[in-house]
């Protein structure tokens, strides 16, 4: 790092000099135009050129792939943060692939087919990132899974006919635009002040999503359990199933609190142990190891037991995965907050009661 002195120039603009060794490795001459980013973590970045809002699709060739490939690579586009495809094909696009393309589209938040013939399709994604709350997204995800994991875990202690159904697509749209927007965030500045969030916010609600799609996961898992047993959990052991679970949904939420609520980065010195972050968060890593413990104790009372499915085991792991998820996210929140806080005061690490 080197730094330099801020100059005036006739009473109004301030000036800096560049560095000469950057400026001709990155091509800058005299009269040169350069994109200035002022972000909301105080930085000002200097950028040769200046960002286009619009690209060329990316080529890609079809071939002989098959409409399921095609699929896969679309989805591995849009997550890597590509906002324009164009897939051709010399020996024309087949109805089969049109559908597929057409189907895939409806599933990824704001990306639309914007010109299709029988040689080529262009799907663009048309969602400005201005109109994007990243935050909001991880809320709506946190929703979507806990909820499928909610009815999962009923379908398993107190199955009905009604039973809501299982809620994967909109948890993985949730977590693919997530992906997308983080993706283009650390492509470009000009993205990432639309977002309105500092590159460690958003790594850290790209973590927090990528936990709570484990979430929506093991609600899966539990859910294909419920599917696979014959008979009725016993009342009692159904008792200890839904314990666990609603402990499991706290810990994810107490845990997404730390990364997203405001008030738990705002310490009023008169009740600093009541609003800290830091010991919201270690509070969920405590709940976490203390769960785990827990499912351990229950994991031995079925391998006792002489009646009990041992298909219920797969239940508990995926509630201790669960649990693990919201440590996971807890960490991220308990870096975070002692990243912003190192520089400017002392982090009480006792424990609060």
């Amino acid at each position: 790092m080197e730094t330099r002195k801020i100059q005036q120039v006739g009473g109004g603009t301030y000036t800096v000099s560049l560095p000469k060794e950057w400026a001709t490795a990155a091509d800058i001459e005299p009269g040169a135009v350069v994109a200035l980013h002022s972000h909301i973590d105080g930085t000002l970045v200097v950028q040769s050129g200046v960002e286009t809002d619009t690209t060329d699709p990316l080529p890609l060739s079809l071939d002989d792939a098959e409409p399921t490939c095609v699929e896969r690579t679309l989805r591995a586009a849009y997550t890597a943060g590509v906002d324009s495809v164009e897939l051709s094909s010399p020996d024309g696009v087949t109805e089969e692939t049109h559908r597929r393309v057409d189907e895939l589209t409806r599933a990824l938040t704001g990306v639309t087919v914007t010109d299709s013939d029988d040689g080529a399709i262009q799907v663009r994604s048309l969602l400005d990132a201005e109109e994007v709350s990243i935050t909001q997204s991880v809320r709506q995800l946190q929703f979507a899974a806990l909820s499928a994991h909610r009815a999962a875990t009923t379908a398993v202690t107190d199955p009905t006919p009604d039973a809501p159904g299982r809620q994967d697509d909109q948890t993985d749209r949730i977590a693919a635009m997530v992906d997308h927007y983080f993706q283009r965030g650390l492509d470009s500045l000009s993205v990432m002040d639309a977002l309105g969030l500092t590159r460690p916010e958003l790594f850290d609600c790209w973590v927090t999503a990528r936990e709570l799609t484990r979430v929506a996961d093991h609600a899966d898992r539990i859910a294909a359990t419920a599917d696979r047993l014959d008979d009725t959990v016993d009342p009692d052991l159904a008792a200890d199933l839904d314990d666990l679970a609603d402990r499991s949904r706290t810990l994810v939420e107490d845990a997404v609190g730390v990364v997203l609520d405001a008030d738990c980065r705002l310490v009023d010195d008169s009740t600093a142990a009541s609003k800290d972050g830091t010991a919201t968060a270690r509070r969920c890593l405590d709940a976490r190891d203390a769960f785990i413990a827990d499912t351990e104790t229950l994991d031995r009372k079925l391998f006792e037991s002489s009646d009990a499915d041992y298909r219920v085991t797969h239940a508990v792991d995926a509630l201790r995965g669960t649990a693990e998820a919201a440590g996971q996210i807890a960490e991220v929140g308990l870096q975070s907050l002692l990243r912003e806080r190192c520089s400017s005061e002392m982090v009480v690490l006792s424990q609060t009661s």
